[in-house]
């Protein structure tokens, strides 16, 4: 059973997965109450990986950015995405994942598919939808804990390879993803990275890089499942669709798939073990207008589940790490 207590700021917390937090008096914004709220956060975030701001008066995106901002990092540009977003109102925040709202997307860390992240991820609910559209989240110590100790040490020793191919009309171009129309832009880019890219004559792009598929937090030294096999592979998508690509682009032309960092194949029976531990990982929570989740990203996966009606959570990243300085043996 969660406790609650009170903080020495009149900040009301309750334990549980994720934290709770909630205001003291009627009518406080994060923005306002951000001196007493850092200490909270400092001390809480990375031992239980998730905070939730709850009732709080709301002061819109600015004010999120606001928050967000305070933490002392800038705010990241997205970079290398994988998923549509567009920037809104406030440097630095996003559109959470533009898929249409009867698909899920699965549990995930931030750019987990390649060697640079962000380490503190904000999503902020500027308006809950009518049914649906919670964003479940999954500790990535216990996960990496719950993963089969083969298949963890294989992950670790052999890493993964994520393939990329843009502007097939099947996913997002290579512009949308480098945020340029240059061609150096994107090789400079590429090579500072240590990601192997490849224009075919249609001027289009195809990338591969080798990455982590465990990592070790830098802080608590905690060991976390940290990649996005299950969500890169072709096995993501329903048998349909897989027959489909197939048959069209043919698997050298997918959009997006993953392999171990040698280029042999995953195993099903892996990825299947590697789904069922997320689902056993996961906790659900509804989203209430004005809530603010804020996730150390190493520590704690993220999704989405389906929904009716308008949805709107924007999103802001901080703290940018590269994964090959964290790359241990534990």
């Amino acid at each position: 059973m969660n406790m609650r207590m009170l903080t020495p700021h009149q900040l009301h917390v309750e334990t549980g997965f994720p934290l709770r937090v909630y205001p003291g008096q009627t009518g406080a914004t994060l923005a306002a109450e951000f001196d007493n709220l850092r200490g909270v956060v400092e001390q809480m975030l990375e031992r239980d990986g998730a905070i939730l701001f709850s009732g709080f008066a709301s002061d819109g995106v600015e004010g999120f950015q606001r928050f967000a901002a305070a933490f002392g990092h800038p705010l990241l540009n997205y970079e290398f995405g994988s998923t549509p977003r567009s920037q809104v109102d406030g440097k630095g925040v996003y559109t959470s994942t533009e898929y249409p709202a009867h698909r899920s997307i699965p549990l995930h860390n931030e750019q987990a598919y390649t060697t640079e992240w962000p380490m503190r991820i904000w999503f902020y609910c500027a308006k809950a939808a009518a049914s649906g559209g919670e964003t479940p989240i999954a500790d990535s110590r216990e996960v990496f804990r719950r993963v089969n100790p083969a298949l963890r040490k294989r992950f670790q020793d052999k890493r993964l390879m994520y393939v990329r191919n843009y502007g097939n009309g099947l996913d997002l171009t290579w512009q949308q993803v480098f945020n340029t129309d240059r061609h150096s832009d994107v090789e400079d880019y590429c090579r500072k990275r240590g990601i192997e890219c490849q224009w075919n004559e249609d001027g289009d792009l195809r990338t591969r890089q080798s990455v982590q598929g465990v990592a070790q937090h830098p802080r608590t030294r905690d060991w976390v499942w940290f990649n996005q096999a299950h969500l890169f592979h072709l096995s993501n998508l329903d048998p349909e669709m897989q027959e489909i690509l197939l048959d069209t682009v043919g698997e050298e032309g997918l959009p997006r798939n993953v392999y171990y960092g040698d280029g042999s194949p995953l195993e099903e029976y892996a990825l299947a073990e590697i789904r069922g531990v997320l689902a056993e990982c996961e906790v659900v929570f509804p989203w209430s207008t004005g809530d603010v989740l804020m996730l150390d990203n190493m520590l704690t996966a993220h999704s989405r589940k389906p929904f009716s009606g308008e949805r709107k959570v924007v999103v802001a990243m901080a703290e940018g790490v590269s994964g090959d300085a964290l790359l241990n043996t534990p």
